[in-house]
Order: C-alpha cells, then sequence, then structure tokens
C-alpha cells in the first residue's frame, strides 16, 4: 500500500506542478492579487515545488515528515481545485481550456484518493 501512496503522490505532484506551469500563463498572481508578477510568483513557487519534491523522498522513505507533506500536498490539490471554480464561478477568465479543467479535476480525485490513503496508512 505504501508503494501505491507513493505512486499516487508521484502522479499528483507532476499534475500539480503542470498546472502551476500552466497558472503562469494565465496570470495567476492577478487573480490571488499576489505581489512581484512572475518574478514574485516563481520565488512563491521555488520552495514548493522543492517540498512537493522531498515530499516524494521522505514517502518512499515511510517518515512521519513524507506522510505531513503527502497531506499538506493533498490539501494543496483540493486548495488549487476549489478555488479555481470559485473564481471560474465569479465570471474570472482563464483556466477554461480543456487541459485546465483535466489538471484541476484530476488533482481533486488524485488528492482526495491521496489523503484518504496517508490517513489509512498513518
Amino acid at each position: 500500500m505504501n508503494d501505491l501512496l507513493l505512486w499516487i503522490y508521484l502522479i499528483n505532484g507532476t499534475i500539480l506542478i503542470n498546472h502551476e506551469i500552466e497558472s503562469a500563463y494565465w496570470e495567476e498572481w492577478n487573480l490571488f492579487k499576489l505581489p512581484g508578477k512572475i518574478t514574485g510568483f516563481i520565488i512563491i513557487h521555488i520552495p514548493l515545488v522543492f517540498l512537493t519534491l522531498l515530499g516524494a523522498v521522505e514517502l518512499f522513505k515511510q517518515t512521519g515528515l513524507g506522510y505531513l507533506l503527502c497531506i499538506i500536498v493533498a490539501i494543496g490539490g483540493l486548495f488549487s481545485y476549489f478555488a479555481h471554480n470559485y473564481f471560474i464561478r465569479k465570471g474570472e477568465e482563464g483556466f477554461d481550456l480543456i487541459i485546465s479543467k483535466f489538471l484541476l479535476v484530476a488533482t481533486l480525485i488524485l488528492s482526495v484518493v491521496q489523503m484518504s490513503l496517508t490517513f489509512y496508512l498513518f
């Protein structure tokens, strides 16, 4: 089961990182009113990507930190899905491509499974 969790984590992390790449295309810093435009956006994402990768290493080693980061990444995926749906319903433009919708729905499903499996195993 730990192997399954690791694979789900890796797939979800990949989906989330790709969503964040796409977020630069949509200039997400404007949506969330983040300072620094693209520079600030990239600076914020350096530790986020590092922690996502660190989570995979620690999850592979089955450490407490790995399970904690696994939960945090799943929460990030849920936040991503629900925040974007909120903005879309408010009429904000963007994230309306098929790939955008796929990434958001995929991370919703993967995050729910990932969180459930993490709590089960931990």
